[in-house]
């Protein structure tokens, strides 16, 4: 096996108490992890579990944790990843006052692409994604499906070596988000970009993935391969198998999770009668 993309080791985040009272939230829990090269991982969670607090520190947005996070052997020091990074979050994040080619130009220009790759990148993925007819359109004139895929072909313009991908396609119908996930597997295969893919939705990680991660409480509590040739087709009947093993182990996480959350509350936090107990005996 060659050397990982990304090397996590013994992750850790934690959130200062609400005003300054009561133990830090721990957020991300001395987490390992080993990404390769061209890998498609996708890690699903449910909200709140640590997902893109992960997604932060790997782009170096996030820089306030514990241990070690490696990108090509390299350390992600001072918010600087050694390599380039695009992030792609649930909202498009276009700019409104430009039209859709010159959103993709700010980017080439703010990543420093010599002018002489802007029209070669622009032509290829725009018309990998459909959208070449529409470059003169400004984001109020598309849909949400199609600014969402020009956020992935502003994304893909600068030629990351790593994608990372919050939810994007969390808040479209899921006829338009089904279109995106094809199109997003076509552009994979013929890029072989590192991504990793942060969800909640069980059989999106499945149709997507290479591996699944399953995120609980700032843990990776299981690992689920997806063996599944490419290109993959919706209606396989391998995919609904292996995405009902993942929903079912996922809810037996989450409970367990959730219990094990409980538990620890209920010791952190003495039952009132024994702090008025305590406070009565202090008088």
């Amino acid at each position: 096996m060659s050397a990982a993309k990304i090397h996590i080791r013994n992750l850790s985040k934690e959130f200062p108490p609400r005003q300054g009272k009561g133990d830090p939230l721990r957020v991300i829990k001395s987490l390992d992890l080993a990404i390769q090269p061209h890998e498609f991982v996708c890690i699903l969670g449910r909200s709140g579990c640590g997902k893109s607090t992960l997604l932060n520190a790997i782009a170096g947005l996030d820089q306030d944790y514990t241990g070690v996070i490696e990108i090509d052997g390299k350390a992600v020091t001072g918010g600087r990843p050694p390599v380039r990074i695009a992030y792609l979050f649930q909202e498009p994040r276009l700019l409104p006052w430009l039209t859709a080619e010159r959103n993709i130009d700010f980017v080439l220009r703010a990543c420093r692409v010599p002018f002489s790759q802007w029209r070669e990148r622009k032509e290829r993925y725009l018309g990998i994604t459909g959208l070449d007819r529409f470059r003169t359109y400004y984001p109020h004139q598309l849909s949400g499906g199609m600014a969402q895929r020009l956020a992935l072909v502003r994304a893909l313009c600068v030629e990351p070596d790593i994608l990372l991908m919050d939810e994007p396609f969390s808040g479209l119908d899921e006829l338009t988000a089904r279109r995106l996930r094809v199109d997003l597997l076509n552009i994979w295969r013929e890029t072989r970009k590192t991504v990793i893919f942060v969800t909640h939705n069980a059989y999106e990680a499945t149709f997507l993935a290479d591996r699944i991660l399953v995120m609980v409480q700032g843990e990776f509590r299981a690992e689920i391969p997806v063996r599944i040739t490419r290109p993959r087709d919706y209606d396989d009947p391998g995919i609904f198998d292996i995405n009902r093993n993942v929903v079912r182990l996922f809810l037996q996480l989450a409970d367990s999770g959730d219990a094990a959350e409980a538990e620890e509350t209920n010791r952190a936090v003495p039952d009132t009668r024994e702090r008025e107990t305590r406070r009565a005996g202090a008088a």
